[in-house]
């Protein structure tokens, strides 16, 4: 797949020279900070120095003084609470942080996840029910219900007052609840509406300590699910985010709750981690809980009082894993071979249906397909005699509209403008394919049919030292809004041959015409470009640390090569 290459515009000389004298710092990390608006001395000591003590007042959020009043009253009356949450990471952390902080104050504090294949995503009939049958009295929501009307509607009618902790867009009707908490709510003033859903529960308790007098050190101790939240949910790492996941990773790094603790030591992560470790080592190790058979063993893990006790589930999550991998890995070979086998190559879209392909992982492979041709995708299964399936999408083109179109064919759908869900009869499904290419083909630009990599900067290997990679470092957490910069290196050359790791992955040592540092590089999957390197490429790169026996060094990420000199494209 040919990648373009998008160069950010140069930010103001004047505002970088400005910052630049401000702070003492290199030019290229000026240049960095502009593009994020750090522009003098106190937006980069905010920047540089976040601090708890920022945190906005939660009784700024809409719904917060009654949320509080009666989770009060719960818990003074020893009521019957119930937690509900997703299935997912988010929706597990959040009844996880909301549990393990309630449990202390109540002996009556229960937690309800929903099944993936048997409820569906959100507030359940079925959840409602068990919380009829066993009596529940408050009812709190996190990371859904902002839009289940008629379950929260049930639950109100049978004498239960709902709490909804949600970060999801409203509808034009909202659910008969007690109390909604979602700072996207047209009328909450709330000064920051990016939070995750366990971001929302967290204000919640943090209201609670506000209100009753605890000591915030305890909530604080919890930051690290919130940022496992954060990080894995792909919230905007900016604002109040930033600085939960700035301390929430602190946490993870030295003292991490138990079930997290338990889950990197099995899992062999080595610290310290990234947001970008939590992604891609722990979030899909959360997740795979759900998606292979129910998100309670997530939930037990995250619960565990020691260390010891959350190792079970910590393995048991490490097995599910390598399961769900697996699936993942087969299904996405059958599913590129159908792309062929059923000329879908060259269509505007990708649709495929296979009857017995894991439901739980399907999300994951419509978006392995679109690595490989890089067009809004579709992968449907067959589940309780129905079609159903997960899309998604390329940058910058809008599936859920693309999907709203062909909405006569459709039993019901949801999602947003990058990832979806839909269900439809089988006998549907041709007409579906038929109504998504076309809609694809007429919403579709130019523009959405190449990846893009988007470069903040060039620059040259004699200024990558360890003193700009601890400035670099300064800059995370790295995550959407605040992504870590990407570099562009010209003229680059090989100081050995390339070698290829596990048949697929690219491993050099380079230079740079006219500098002496030289450095590892890796590019994952990027094996093909092994037999075409020669004197003088432009590499795409991110900085990391490789830590190896003790020792720490300075690698190349790579993110694209571009053969004989090939000028990346200026925005």
């Amino acid at each position: 797949m040919i990648k373009q290459w998008v160069f950010k515009p140069e930010p103001p000389k004047e505002d970088v020279n400005a910052l630049v004298n401000s702070l003492g710092v290199h030019p290229i990390l000026g240049k960095l900070l502009v593009q994020r608006d750090i522009i003098d001395f106190d937006s980069a000591k905010r920047f540089f120095r976040p601090s708890l003590d920022g945190l906005h007042d939660p009784f700024d959020m809409k719904g917060m003084d009654t949320a509080i009043e009666r989770l009060n009253d719960a818990l003074f009356n020893s009521e019957r609470v119930l937690i509900y949450g997703d299935y997912d990471v988010d929706g597990t952390t959040s009844v996880a942080l909301m549990y393990n902080f309630l449990k202390e104050f109540s002996t009556n504090i229960f937690t309800y996840i929903p099944d993936r294949y048997t409820e569906g995503y959100g507030v359940s009939q079925k959840g409602i029910q068990w919380a009829i049958d066993h009596d529940i009295d408050l009812l709190i929501t996190l990371d859904c219900g902002i839009r289940a009307c008629d379950t929260i509607g049930h639950a109100t009618q049978n004498s239960i007052d709902v709490i909804i902790c949600d970060h999801h867009l409203p509808g034009d009707i909202l659910p008969d609840a007690l109390a909604i908490l979602d700072p996207k709510q047209d009328d909450c003033n709330y000064p920051y509406d990016e939070l995750s859903g366990c971001g929302i529960g967290f204000k919640l308790l943090q209201g609670l300590c506000i209100q009753n007098g605890i000591e915030i050190e305890k909530l604080y101790q919890s930051l690290d699910l919130v940022a496992l939240s954060i990080a894995s949910d792909i919230v905007p790492i900016t604002g109040e985010n930033r600085t939960l996941a700035y301390f929430g990773m602190k946490k993870l790094n030295s003292d991490a709750t138990p079930g997290l603790g338990a889950m990197i030591e099995k899992a062999g992560l080595q610290r310290p981690l990234s947001i970008s470790d939590v992604v891609f080592g722990i979030g899909p190790r959360i997740n795979a809980a759900g998606r292979i058979n129910h998100a309670k063993t997530a939930l037990d893990l995250l619960t565990q009082p020691t260390k010891e006790d959350a190792y079970v589930f910590a393995e048991k999550l490490n097995l599910e894993n390598n399961e769900r991998k697996s699936f993942d890995e087969s299904i996405t070979l059958e599913a590129l071979g159908l792309i062929k086998k059923e000329g879908q190559v060259n269509n505007h879209s990708t649709v495929l249906f296979k009857k017995d392909w894991h439901k739980g992982v399907i999300g994951i492979v419509a978006s392995r397909c679109i690595e490989h041709y890089f067009k809004p995708t579709i992968i449907l299964t067959e589940s309780n005699g129905k079609v159903t399936g997960s899309a998604r999408s390329v940058d910058g083109f809008d599936i859920y509209r693309a999907i709203d179109a062909c909405s006569e064919h459709l039993e019901q759908f949801g999602g947003h403008k990058y990832a979806a869900g839909l269900t439809m009869k089988k006998e549907k499904l041709g007409d579906f394919k038929r109504a998504f290419e076309a809609s694809v083909g007429e919403l579709i630009e130019e523009e959405h049919k190449v990846c893009k990599i988007e470069v903040d900067t060039e620059i040259d290997f004699e200024y990558i030292d360890s003193r700009f990679n601890n400035i670099l470092k300064q800059m995370g957490p790295f995550g959407p809004q605040n992504m870590q910069p990407v570099f562009v290196a010209k003229n680059v050359t090989l100081k050995s041959p390339p070698r290829v790791l596990k048949e697929k992955h690219l491993k050099l040592f380079v230079s740079q015409f006219g500098t002496d540092n030289a450095f590892d590089a890796i590019g994952f999957g990027m094996g093909h470009f092994e037999k075409k390197l020669g004197d003088g490429f432009d590499i795409a790169f991110t900085l990391e640390e490789n830590h190896f026996r003790g020792e720490v060094s300075l690698q190349l990420m790579l993110k694209d090569i571009k053969l004989h000199k090939t000028e990346a494209i200026q925005d």
